[in-house]
């Protein structure tokens, strides 16, 4: 089946990505993921999506494991999206603008 790219598509994934985004397992991960979604999604090229969407796939823990350093990444994710995930200048709030 031949895969349809129109705006209208990626709007939809960008929406859904948004929201998977926002609603994951662990609140931590929520406001990581769900931050960096709202700020960089439109900006991102398709291969990037394609990234995003499959770290949204891993398991909340390992994630945030990856994320604050508790544990390696795997290789096959530890690209330059991740390590901008990673940077929290997505994030908003007093906490974060220290």
């Amino acid at each position: 089946m031949a895969e349809d790219n129109s705006p209208l598509d990626r709007d939809a994934r960008l929406r859904r990505l948004r929201f998977r985004a926002w609603h994951r397992g662990i609140k931590e991960m929520d406001l990581i993921l769900g931050h960096f979604a709202d700020e960089t999604l439109d900006s991102l090229s398709d291969s990037e999506v394609d990234e995003f969407e499959s770290l949204i796939g891993i398991e909340d823990t390992t994630l945030y494991n990856w994320v604050t350093g508790r544990e390696n990444v795997a290789p096959e994710h530890d690209t330059a999206l991740f390590a901008r995930i990673r940077t929290f200048k997505h994030m908003k709030g007093p906490l974060w603008q220290r």
